[in-house]
Formats: structure tokens, C-alpha cells, sequence
């Protein structure tokens, strides 16, 4: 699931396209939550890329068997990348197979080039040949091995993300939520248990009821928290403090006022983790000092 993190994530980049094109606030709440079931889509996407590269291995021992001349690595292939167990509770996951059925779009072509190439640089890593050459099975290596390689080939590859990009706008912003849900997923597999659900993207009613009253209450906020910021700044005209930072500071400061059972430390420490992933590169530490002045001003906890 979404945790309040990626929430407040959605909730900011949904204040930034509002200051930047307004709309209604109906249609603001829809795109929101029409922004965080693209994530889910990404998720399923990604998923389907690591249970691909298992059905590409197979194709490749497939042709192997096939030739007119064979070598021994044709007539034995080793098997033990297509047997890895985590890829095959992936692989049989009901939820991602009915998903993937009804957006035939998240299916990968086994002959798309970004596959083929990633599958190629896998094969002919050190990391891959020495898992291939071990001839012990766990399912604690398995699950090791599948979570290094969509670190490194996955989660790090920045042709994956322009290529993510390029084929939905919105998650190139959100490549770090979906790649996180994915690593929570292998991580989260068991051996003895039958994969079946995966993450959810909003917990409960709860969750959603915070999405929608934190942008709600920032919109309406906007010109009294920016009077705050501006009370707050030093040497510094508020006319020279990016959108993204005030809004950022913006949604903290509504939270801060409104959600008065959080901890004031926990909210600053959302937002500076925020403002690492959308803002420039001092913004944490300029949020952070606005964010911690506030809070003594009011006494705050």
C-alpha cells in the first residue's frame, strides 16, 4: 500500500499541477487519485518486466534445443535462473495474471529492445554467472539474487526510467514509489505461502480521507501559509521562493495546523524527505530551517 510518505508525495505534485493549470477542485481529487492507480499500473508493469526476462530465458534454452547443431550448454542448459522460486510465485501471482489480463498494455513483448538489451547485460554480469554456477537452491538466495537484479538492472537503470517515461509522463516522477512497492514484494515472499495479493495502493478509508483533507486544506490555506512563510523568511522576498518550495512548505504547514496528533518532528521529516525527490538540491535544508522555526514559534510538538 501507499504509505503517508508517497501520499503526501501525490498530494504535493497534485498542489503543483493545480498552481500551474487551476481546475475544479472535483477534478483535481480525480486526477489525484487517477495519478496514484498509474502507480499501481508502473507496479504491475514492473513485476511483468522480471517475470519476462524469466519467460526470455526460457525462449533462449527453447532455441538451444532446437538447433540443427547442438553444444552441450544446448542439451543441458542450466535451468536454475528459470527455476528461481521467486520468479515463479511472480510469475503465478492470480492478482497480477488477472491484471496484466485486463491491461494487456503492462504485458512485455519478449521482443522489445529495452527487454532483450537488459536481458543480454544480466546474462554477461559477474552476478548472474556466479548464481548460475552455484549449485546449492534456497529460497532465501533465489530471493537475494531477484532483489539485487532489479536493483541494479531495474530500479537503477536510467534507460528503464526514460523509457517508463516516455510511455507515461507521470511515472518518471513516480519510478522510487513503484520500485519500492516492488522490492517491498520480494521481500515480502515466503516459501511456504502461495503468493496472492500484492500491495494496495490505498490502505483504507482512512488513508484516502487524509489525501483528500491535506489537499483540500492546502488550496484553501495557500494565502495564509504563504503570509506565514513570508514572516519567516530572512533576507529572502517570498517572490523568489520557487513553486515547488512553497508548495512544499505550503502542505507541511497545513498538515502542521490541521493533523495536530502527528509529531511535528515526523511531518518536517516527511516533507525534507519530499523536497529531496522534487525540489533543488539545498530545498530540504531551507525547508527544514522554515519548517523547525515554525514549529518553536507555536510551540508545536
Amino acid at each position: 500500500m501507499l504509505g503517508r510518505r508517497q501520499i503526501r508525495e501525490k498530494v504535493v505534485q497534485t498542489v503543483y499541477s493545480y498552481y500551474q493549470n487551476p481546475v475544479k477542485f472535483d477534478v483535481l481529487e480525480k486526477n489525484m487519485f487517477t495519478g496514484i492507480e498509474k502507480i499501481y499500473d508502473l507496479y504491475i508493469y514492473e513485476l511483468n518486466f522480471l517475470v519476462a526476462l524469466k519467460e526470455l530465458a526460457e525462449n533462449q534454452i527453447e532455441i538451444g534445443k532446437n538447433k540443427y547443431i547442438k553444444t552441450d550448454a544446448d542439451i543441458n542448459p542450466n535451468q536454475k535462473f528459470i527455476n528461481n522460486k521467486v520468479l515463479i510465485k511472480l510469475e503465478e501471482n492470480p492478482e497480477r495474471l488477472f491484471f496484466t489480463g485486463q491491461h494487456k498494455q503492462l504485458k512485455w513483448d519478449l521482443h522489445d529492445d529495452l527487454l532483450v538489451k537488459t536481458f543480454q547485460r544480466i546474462t554477461a554480469g559477474k552476478r548472474y554467472q556466479d548464481f548460475m554456477k552455484e549449485e546449492s537452491y534456497s529460497f532465501e538466495e533465489d530471493q537475494k539474487f531477484i532483489g539485487k537484479l532489479f536493483l541494479r538492472y531495474i530500479a537503477e537503470n536510467d534507460d528503464f526510467h526514460d523509457y517508463l517515461g516516455d510511455k507515461e509522463l507521470s511515472w518518471y516522477d513516480d519510478i522510487h514509489i513503484a520500485n519500492s512497492m516492488v522490492q517491498k514484494t520480494i521481500g515480502f515472499l515466503k516459501e511456504d505461502e502461495e503468493s496472492r495479493t500484492l500491495i494496495k495502493m490505498i490502505k483504507d478509508d482512512e488513508d484516502k480521507t487524509f489525501s483528500i483533507k491535506l489537499l483540500r486544506n492546502t488550496l484553501d490555506s495557500w494565502e495564509n501559509n504563504e503570509k506565514k512563510l513570508e514572516e519567516r523568511l530572512e533576507n529572502w522576498d517570498l517572490e523568489r521562493v520557487s513553486l515547488m518550495d512553497k508548495v512544499i512548505l505550503s502542505t507541511a504547514l497545513t498538515e502542521l495546523d490541521n493533523f495536530p496528533f502527528t509529531p511535528s518532528r515526523v511531518i518536517i521529516n516527511e516533507y525534507i524527505e519530499i523536497a529531496k525527490v522534487f525540489a533543488t538540491d539545498r530545498s530540504n535544508i531551507f525547508i527544514n530551517g522554515i519548517l523547525d522555526k515554525y514549529c518553536k514559534d507555536l510551540n508545536r510538538i
